[in-house]
């Protein structure tokens, strides 16, 4: 062999382990941004705070957590019942104060600002899933509410015929039904013609609308008296 070919296959040797080189650092960058990736989307998956159910999962097992540390009892149906059933009520009227003290003004506002993007995304993307929440709320609201009478024996019987002893939580229950049929019966049918989730002509919209303001401002001022039985029935009331 002479010292030319020698040197050019050296040559071509060095160009080789170059090439090499270069790939095999290029793989790793590869894997390491792969890696980096993964780290994040683990980061993100991992973190209960970026999801509503996450969330819920979260506030649940931590009440859980403190229930075994400090808790001096067995389990406590009653009480569990009673817990879940003040949980829905406050998302129920909630949403229901959300609805008379933000959402309707600032649909009315929104509506008269010619200038301003109107009431459109609010309509189309916030009303349809407070009202979801809204209504089945109220109902698991009222089934645990239901449930609690039963397993404190007061007796939804009792409560509802105010027997003595079951006037003050009666009353409430009473309201309470009230206002739950007000949900159902009144406000979403009329809500699904104004968000045109069924079709409906312009005069049933415009008679919706009244009926489900009205409607919604009823179970407004109902709530007031409402959570004052269901809170004075543990002492007798007044107030």
């Amino acid at each position: 062999m002479t010292q030319q070919a020698f040197l050019c296959l050296i040559s071509i040797d060095k160009h080789l382990d170059r090439i090499q080189k270069m790939k095999a650092f290029q793989d790793i960058s590869i894997i390491s941004a792969q890696a980096a990736h993964l780290t994040k989307r683990g980061v993100k998956t991992m973190n209960p705070l970026k999801s509503i159910p996450g969330t819920i999962i979260l506030g649940f097992v931590t009440a859980v957590v403190i229930a075994m540390l400090v808790g001096r009892t067995a389990l406590n149906v009653v009480s569990l019942i009673v817990w879940l059933h003040v949980l829905f009520g406050i998302i129920w009227i909630g949403i229901l104060y959300y609805f008379n003290f933000v959402q309707v003004p600032a649909v009315g506002e929104a509506a008269a600002d010619s200038d301003g993007p109107g009431p459109a995304a609010i309509n189309k993307y916030v009303a349809p899933r407070a009202l979801l929440w809204f209504r089945w709320s109220a109902l698991l609201t009222w089934l645990t509410g239901a449930s609690a009478l039963e397993s404190a024996r007061i007796g939804v019987v009792n409560a509802f015929t105010l027997q003595t002893g079951a006037e003050v939580i009666g009353i409430g229950a009473w309201l309470g039904t009230i206002m739950l049929f007000n949900v159902w019966v009144l406000i979403w049918p009329n809500q699904k013609k104004i968000l045109g989730i069924v079709e409906a002509s312009a005069d049933e919209i415009a008679k919706g609308k009244v009926v489900a303001l009205m409607a919604s401002r009823t179970n407004t001022f109902l709530s007031i008296p409402m959570l004052m039985c269901m809170v004075g029935h543990a002492h007798g009331l007044p107030l």
